[in-house]
């Protein structure tokens, strides 16, 4: 069975600001990787669509919604934090980005899919209930997970593997003991907030500055595999982060093409194990172009 590939050419219109790092050329380069002939009988290509505006409940409450609706920026650019920022086509690409997941979890739930991977940005696991930061307006993976919830499935884990962590997806479900977050992260890092948490369902991962492959998949399996066996989890969600490589501008982790495969496999591993197979990503970090593309690649390979 294919793997699912969602994604949208509109999601390429969200533009921040200029040589910003979070931009259109992410997909693309992502695009030109997987245009290579090998992958066209491993991946079913369907666009994304806008999440609607009820889906939000649960997740983002009326008054951040309200609050993003009067940003109409015209030809500029508004702000939502000192990176974060919306040009006219911005809202829309953030729907799509947050839509992309929902209609995942629809086809893996309901048995048409495996395997779901949705290229699109902006990311999302930043964005905490009411806050948007860190390149994310909408909280993808989370809205992924309630719709989960809502289509009968009663235990949900998010894996997290972007070098930051995913504050915003700890933010909303740190009460919410049917959800667990697994988050991999440099630190002390960026965004400083919820990496420290202690909760039965939220298993973190602080990963030092330098932090290479044998390291850092000692301690996937260590943090990560009891939490899952212990959750047992109907679907596996997760957060695919590719800025911990070693190529990678932003951070200082030394993941390298290989470890995105390895990561690939055992999560469809515990998919497998644990989930009668679903399994659903969403991209989040990743700004080298190219160590993003073949990551991507790898990471594909992996999970299917």
């Amino acid at each position: 069975m294919p793997t699912l590939y969602l994604s949208h050419t509109d999601c390429e219109k969200h533009v921040m600001l200029e040589q910003h790092p979070e931009s259109p050329a992410r997909l693309r380069a992502i695009q030109r990787e997987l245009d290579q002939n090998h992958w066209n009988n491993l991946l079913e290509r369907r666009q994304a669509s806008e999440i609607d505006d009820a889906c939000f409940a649960g997740i983002h409450p009326r008054q951040y919604l309200d609050m993003l609706a009067e940003l109409k920026p015209g030809e500029g650019i508004a702000r939502i934090d000192a990176d974060t920022s919306v040009n006219k086509h911005s809202l829309r690409a953030a729907r799509l980005a947050a839509g992309s997941g929902l209609q995942a979890v629809e086809a893996v739930i309901a048995g048409h899919f495996n395997n779901a991977f949705c290229a699109v940005r902006p990311p999302g696991h930043h964005a905490e209930a009411a806050i948007g930061m860190g390149f994310c307006i909408f909280n993808s993976i989370a809205l992924a997970a309630e719709r989960a919830l809502s289509l009968g499935a009663e235990r949900i884990a998010i894996l997290d593997f972007d070098v930051h962590h995913g504050n915003g997806t700890v933010d909303i479900f740190m009460e919410r003991p049917e959800v667990l977050v697994c988050s991999s992260f440099q630190f002390p890092f960026y965004p400083g907030r919820h990496d420290q948490v202690d909760r039965p369902n939220i298993c973190l991962t602080p990963l030092s500055e330098g932090t290479a492959s044998g390291e850092f998949r000692q301690a996937i399996e260590r943090d990560w595999l009891p939490a899952l066996a212990a959750h047992r989890p109907d679907i596996i969600l997760v957060s695919a982060g590719f800025d911990a490589h070693r190529e990678d501008p932003l951070a200082g982790l030394l993941l390298s093409d290989s470890d995105y495969l390895w990561l690939g496999e055992i999560i469809r591993e515990q998919a497998n194990r644990f989930s009668n197979g679903r399994l659903v990503s969403m991209l989040e970090g990743g700004y080298n172009t190219e160590a993003l593309a073949r990551s991507v690649a790898q990471y594909l390979t992996g999970s299917a």
